[in-house]
């Protein structure tokens, strides 16, 4: 990364699971929290684990499973997806913090729904079209504090894409996963076409080094924000931790502070930010 990399990343921390990476009756496949105003990376896994405990008192209260999912969210049966949100920010409000120093991204998903042009939501059987998606997570836009939605529209709905970009990507974070799978030709392409403002990267999914940092090269010369991120069968490799911090990643996903797939990589982020804190 260079000695000027020393930019430590904001955990995205998905605290309550859905779609399929869950059992649950709830279609949206990660609830994550991010911890924006505290100053350093423990400071913002500090905000986390803590609200993700409160999350946990909270449903065990209400009598709610607290079993978790494939990212060790927790993954209960829920009324929809406004309940789930409106559940994390009560855990935030519990654990002593505000919806201006902790904000909510979603991971849609929505390929998983996607088949013959029209969405169908797998669990509620809920029906949309490209635009009356785009509404809905508008709306969820509107009525809380999210700054990032990845996988809106589904992979090959590209005009879906270029529509919630036009209305939407001045208000959050539109993130393109299954849309540019860290591959650099279909990110070129989605440049191209203005689809999405920000690209997850996952190395493991292109499979080289090499180009993970020429999708992550062109996505800084494009204004795009990057999110280095984990995988749903992760391992304990650490990789991923040191990535973000070399290239100087806004945020990486490496879910719920919950099992020991997904706790190597903060652990491995601590140890970075005490030797950059030496430096």
């Amino acid at each position: 990364g260079g000695i000027s990399n020393l930019k430590m990343p904001t955990p995205m921390m998905n605290i309550l699971n859905g779609g399929a990476h869950a059992s649950n009756n709830i279609d949206i496949q990660e609830f994550m929290i991010v911890p924006v105003l505290a100053e350093t990376f423990s400071e913002k896994l500090q905000v986390g684990s803590e609200i993700y405990h409160k999350l946990g008192e909270l449903l065990k209260k209400s009598g709610r499973g607290t079993g978790v999912g494939d990212e060790g969210g927790f993954a209960p049966d829920l009324k929809d997806e406004r309940e789930a949100i409106e559940l994390i920010l009560k855990a935030v409000r519990l654990a002593g913090y505000s919806d201006k120093e902790v904000k909510i991204a979603l991971d849609i998903a929505s390929s998983e729904w996607f088949k013959n042009q029209k969405y169908i939501l797998p669990k509620s059987r809920e029906k949309h079209t490209g635009a009356s998606l785009i509404e809905k997570t508008a709306e969820l836009i509107k009525d809380y504090p999210i700054i990032s939605v990845e996988d809106p529209l589904a992979e090959e709905d590209y005009a879906g894409w270029k529509d919630i970009t036009s209305k939407l990507s001045k208000d959050v974070m539109l993130v393109g996963d299954d849309l540019f799978v860290t591959n650099p030709e279909r990110f070129k392409s989605g440049i191209e076409q203005n689809l999405g403002n920000a690209i997850l990267i996952k190395p493991n999914q292109i499979g080289t080094l090499s180009e993970t940092l020429k999708v992550i090269n062109m996505a800084k010369s494009a204004g795009y924000k990057t999110i280095i991120s984990h995988r749903s069968g992760d391992t304990e490799d650490t990789f991923i931790a040191d990535l973000a911090v070399a290239v100087g990643a806004g945020f990486i996903k490496s879910g719920a502070p919950c099992r020991t797939d997904r706790i190597a990589k903060y652990n491995r982020l601590l140890k970075i930010e005490s030797e950059i804190t030496r430096a």
